[in-house]
């Protein structure tokens, strides 16, 4: 298979258009046109979706991935043979909790590779798979131990979150019977946060929760600080809640903890900045709880 047309189908899904592909490229649209029809035809296969963005068929997913794997590899060995600073991309997809606390000094020890750029994807952990399985990173933290095909799967630890509230929030929405989970103000991170629904389940009915008075902040310092000056509860992780709870500004609403899995999911692939990266996640990992 044509290494040339590899990078070009990669050039289309990641620019959106076969437009933009060719000005990256520096070659034009018609050439790009004809890379791709050879390479369809040589698989048999439509791999791109002719729209506004273009992307990747099934089957053009499968080519991507290799692509993805192809470009890592050559960048590896461009550094090796010339001796200079050849910039590998490390794609990894990363829920924004962990990205705000655990995962930090993953970006330090890549800054000491000195031949690797990092580009993280932000995604809730029940769903960063589904970047890896379509190949646009080579390694996701997620909830999921089954590894996906071609990958690696490696245990990491628990994050454990809390409810917590500012102590004024809590008296104004506490009964006799305890928390008023219903009318109390709530927070949320975004579409995709079902943790909280999980953490009401045998507490509110579904039709309860629905109607509740709820904001959405998609941004882990933000949600972190619209909980400290009381705009609604939420349930954050320990590893941030800790030093407020010890302060004063949030208190605990009830003694439940909610642990979430996570695992480090990567390419089974021979590169040494591969290796290098999931060293560094393992090493950051030991401030979670053990599974």
């Amino acid at each position: 298979m044509n290494p040339v047309h590899l990078q070009t189908l990669l050039a289309i899904v990641e620019e959106g258009s076969f437009e933009v592909a060719a000005a990256v490229l520096g070659v034009s649209p018609s050439a790009v046109s004809q890379r791709i029809k050879a390479l369809e035809k040589e698989t048999g296969r439509v791999l791109v979706r002719r729209t506004n963005p273009a992307t990747a068929t099934e089957a053009g997913e499968v080519l991507v991935q290799a692509a993805r794997r192809m470009a890592l590899l050559q960048a590896e060995t461009n550094s090796r043979l010339r001796g200079r600073l050849e910039r590998v991309p490390l794609s990894v997809a990363v829920n924004a909790d962990s990205l705000a606390t655990w995962f930090r000094p993953v970006l330090a020890d890549v800054a000491g590779f000195r031949s690797a750029t990092l580009r993280l994807r932000i995604e809730d952990e029940a769903h960063t798979l589904a970047l890896l399985r379509r190949g646009d990173v080579l390694g996701a933290i997620t909830r999921e131990a089954a590894p996906v095909s071609g990958c690696d799967s490696m245990p990491l630890g628990m994050m454990r979150y809390r409810a917590v509230a500012t102590p004024e929030l809590r008296d104004a929405h506490t009964r006799d019977d305890g928390v008023d989970w219903a009318n109390m103000p709530a927070l949320r991170f975004g579409p995709n946060d079902a943790l909280q629904d999980s953490d009401l389940e045998g507490r509110l009915d579904d039709a309860v929760r629905r109607h509740r008075a709820i904001s959405q902040i998609p941004s882990s310092e933000g949600f972190l600080e619209a909980t400290r000056v009381g705009l609604g509860w939420s349930l954050a992780p320990e590893l941030q809640v800790d030093r407020l709870i010890a302060s004063g500004e949030l208190v605990l609403l009830d003694a439940t903890v909610v642990q979430v899995p996570l695992y480090w999911q990567r390419w089974r692939l021979e590169s040494d900045l591969l290796e290098r990266l999931t060293a560094s996640v393992a090493a950051a990992a030991a401030a979670l709880p053990a599974l």
